[in-house]
């Protein structure tokens, strides 16, 4: 699998597969998740009823349609809120790798990955990183790049410095 970074809007990636930072209801939220839920629209929210009724865990990952992004599905993973206190870093690990493992089930070759986490959920940043890029490389997949996505100019350097 191919690594990669690029700065830039997530929702806009043209990629099989756009990775969600969702919270455990699964109903939108604010920074990443808002905004793949504003660009998909009212399809991945109802979509997300549907398939999540009752939400998802922590560390977990599920699909979903991506409405009206260019990519086909959106790939839901739950970080941990490293604020409120969860610091079980196999959990943060664990959305990276089953990220990949529901790609490899819907045949997706090419994914966009925000960095998970990193921003309200308050995960260290540098660790936030390493435990993406160690993750991606170490993870068995079908999935042909895996595509960092930085919002920010200071993200990208901290991505590009660790792959």
């Amino acid at each position: 699998m191919r690594l990669t970074v690029v700065r830039g809007d997530i929702t806009r990636q043209e990629v099989d597969a756009v990775v969600n930072a969702a919270n455990r209801s699964m109903r939108g939220g604010g920074g990443v998740d808002g905004a793949i839920h504003r660009a998909g629209g009212r399809e991945v929210y109802d979509d997300c009823v549907r398939r999540f009724p009752h939400g998802l865990a922590t560390g977990e990952a599920g699909w979903t349609t991506a409405g009206r992004m260019p990519a086909r599905w959106v790939i839901h993973v739950v970080g941990p809120n490293h604020a409120a206190g969860e610091t079980d870093r196999s959990l943060l690990t664990s959305c990276y790798r089953r990220a990949l493992e529901v790609a490899d089930e819907l045949g997706a070759a090419t994914l966009a990955f925000p960095l998970v986490s990193a921003g309200i959920y308050g995960w260290p940043v540098d660790d936030a990183v390493l435990a993406a890029v160690e993750t991606l490389r170490a993870s068995p997949t079908e999935v042909e790049e895996a595509r960092m996505v930085a919002f920010s100019d200071a993200a990208y350097d901290r991505i590009a410095a660790a792959l």
